[in-house]
């Protein structure tokens, strides 16, 4: 492979992420830059466009295609951060919504501290350095919500830090109000596709959340936790039970 080639094909395997061992692209590798290339460029481009309208935006700022920023003279962003596209980003809250350096807002996701009819202004969403919301996640951040820094984050993942209130039976669960209740997750975990965090947890540092798990409690830190509503099930470092890698 001649000298441009082989630079060609190790910028391709950058964009794309293809490992050094990989098959080299070939002549795959010009059109791999050319296609990522003219994406990276849009994005870019519509990221200026809405850093004129934001409360403060650090560096760089790349924005996919149908996104909606609602509010966003309520919004923060750092250095590197990516919204994929489709994302939706509700300003509309008592502190905002901040996004750490190296932010990614998975394609779908959608985060709402507020309602768009009739509900209470809710708190907002604080997401540190290097960490994710992935494909599809909804976080209700009408109580705050507070993501560490290098926090993993699968499609589909939802967060919910109200609950309607519903003990009286005479009365419409609509009519009787909501409480709210923080979400903290801590650095360094790992929530699994499709998980649910209710109102008042806090996930402790380097925890993990099986798949489709449903957290209804404080998760102590270097947990792994899993099932419906979910337990310890080890804690990281110790040997697995049988078949629980099979279960993450």
């Amino acid at each position: 492979m001649s000298g441009w080639r082989e630079a060609v094909d190790g910028f391709a395997r950058r964009l794309t992420g293809a490992s050094d061992d990989a098959p080299a692209l070939g002549d795959r590798s010009l059109r791999v830059l050319f296609q990522t290339s003219a994406k990276v460029a849009l994005m870019f481009v519509r990221g200026l466009w809405h850093r004129l309208w934001l409360r403060r935006s650090q560096g760089m700022l790349l924005v996919g295609r149908g996104v909606a920023l609602r509010n966003p003279q309520c919004i923060r962003v750092g250095r590197s951060v990516v919204l994929e596209d489709y994302c939706e980003v509700q300003g509309l809250s008592r502190r905002g919504i901040t996004l750490g350096d190296h932010v990614t807002i998975g394609r779908m996701a959608m985060i709402r501290p507020s309602g768009y009819y009739r509900r209470a202004i809710g708190e907002g969403l604080v997401v540190g350095d290097h960490s994710n919301i992935g494909p599809g996640c909804y976080v209700g951040c009408s109580g705050e919500v507070r993501i560490g820094s290098h926090v993993l984050m699968g499609a589909g993942v939802s967060m919910h830090a109200e609950n309607h209130n519903m003990e009286r039976v005479d009365v419409p669960i609509d009519a009787q109000g909501v409480t709210r209740e923080d979400i903290a997750i801590e650095d360094d975990c790992w929530l699994g596709g499709g998980c649910i965090i209710l109102a008042g947890v806090r996930i402790g540092r380097g925890a993990v959340v099986a798949a489709g798990s449903v957290v209804t409690r404080d998760v102590p830190p270097y947990a792994v936790v899993a099932g419906v509503p979910a337990r310890v099930v080890r804690t990281r470092g110790e040997p697995p039970t049988d078949g629980l890698e099979d279960a993450l």
